[in-house]
């Protein structure tokens, strides 16, 4: 018995050892597609980093991130956990009739009130006294729908609503809620579905005052859409599709970069075969950028802060507008605008959904 301890140990040093050599040898990657996110690398080797213990915690970071053929061992241990232990989540992600979504759970109202002091010093700085018209629209995440009825952790949604309301008393707000539904998002992804929000989208023109009345044409990207929900959860997830509504007004239309100091169209469609195609969409995640429409009917301007969901709903209403200016206080300074934005006399809408909300630290 004692010989048969003694070779599971020496089996299982082996084993420890050659798969930390091989994370030593093997080129290490730097980006992970499925889980949307920098791998740790090599961390610094010092006798500092040696006699402070920090060597050994990177160095296990490292190993966990470079691990070979790690997404295997990742979805091998999610189908484990789902189907053997019967665990109803795997990293706080579940799947409910067919949708992955993610826990928010629980409301931060620290977080709110931050976001809150933040949309505060913008409309202290730039529009209090600009004469523009504000609005605030809240997108719910899908738990919001699938939570408490599937039986898992959800947050109090309308106190999210409530607080937030609360916040930005000096803005009208508009109710979307009522217009989206499950399907209206993707199922592999946190996002909405832009062929889905047609009618949010009116909604929302409605209330500034515009009216929509374009019909689009519904593109299809070619392959198959894995949202950023398929690599965290690591659950076998189907591919999905992908569409992307244009027409004229959208062919014409151009956005500027303020970033890279480019002009591209609404749709970047050489996003679709990179890392997430949900940056088709205006190109992603860019901190502030400009549409123009040469064929508005009206000299009406809009300013738009937003999150990610923007990208998509945005583009539905440039009929109504000759620009509209998208920032994202994300990626810059809300106290630099006034070098780039003129808020005088325009239409403002804050667009943010509840995940951003929840988690505010990343706004600026």
């Amino acid at each position: 018995m004692k010989n048969e301890s003694k070779w599971t140990v020496l089996l299982l040093a082996v084993l420890f050892f050659g798969v930390s050599l091989l994370c030593w040898i093997k080129p290490a990657g730097e980006y992970s597609v499925t889980e949307r996110r920098k791998l740790e690398q090599f961390p610094k080797l010092s006798l500092e980093t040696i006699a402070e213990g920090k060597f050994m915690t990177d160095f296990e970071e490292y190993t966990l991130d470079q691990f070979p053929m790690r997404d295997r061992f990742r979805e091998l241990k999610a189908w484990v956990s789902q189907n053997i232990f019967g665990k109803a989540d795997n990293n706080d992600i579940y799947v409910s009739d067919g949708y992955a979504v993610k826990m928010e759970y629980p409301l931060k109202e620290d977080a709110l009130h931050y976001a809150g002091e933040r949309f505060q010093n913008i409309y202290e700085k730039y529009l209090k006294d600009s004469g523009s018209r504000i609005y605030l629209s809240l997108i719910p995440d899908k738990n919001y729908f699938l939570g408490e009825n599937s039986g898992h952790l959800s947050m109090d949604y309308e106190k999210l609503f409530e607080i937030m309301q609360e916040e930005m008393s000096y803005a009208e707000y508009i109710d979307i809620t009522e217009l989206l539904d499950t399907e209206d998002y993707y199922k592999t992804d946190v996002h909405w579905r832009q062929e889905k929000i047609v009618d949010v989208a009116k909604e929302i023109g409605s209330a500034l005052g515009i009216t929509l009345e374009n019909q689009y044409e519904i593109k299809t990207l070619e392959d198959k859409f894995y949202g950023v929900y398929f690599g965290q959860s690591a659950l076998d997830l189907p591919g999905e599709e992908l569409h992307y509504l244009t027409n004229e007004t959208l062919e014409q239309c151009t956005v500027y970069n303020y970033e890279n100091n480019k002009s591209l169209g609404v749709y970047d469609l050489e996003k679709a075969v990179g890392n997430d195609p949900y940056e088709i969409y205006l190109s992603g995640p860019v901190s502030l950028m400009k549409i123009e429409n040469p064929n508005a009917r009206t000299e009406k301007e809009l300013i738009v802060f937003r999150d990610s969901f923007g990208s998509s709903l945005v583009p539905l209403l440039a009929e109504g507008y000759q620009t509209i200016t998208l920032v994202d206080i994300r990626y810059i300074q809300s106290d630099f605008l006034s070098n780039f934005v003129d808020f005088t006399d325009k239409d403002v809408l804050f667009l943010y959904s509840t995940v951003v909300l929840n988690n505010s630290e990343t706004l600026k």
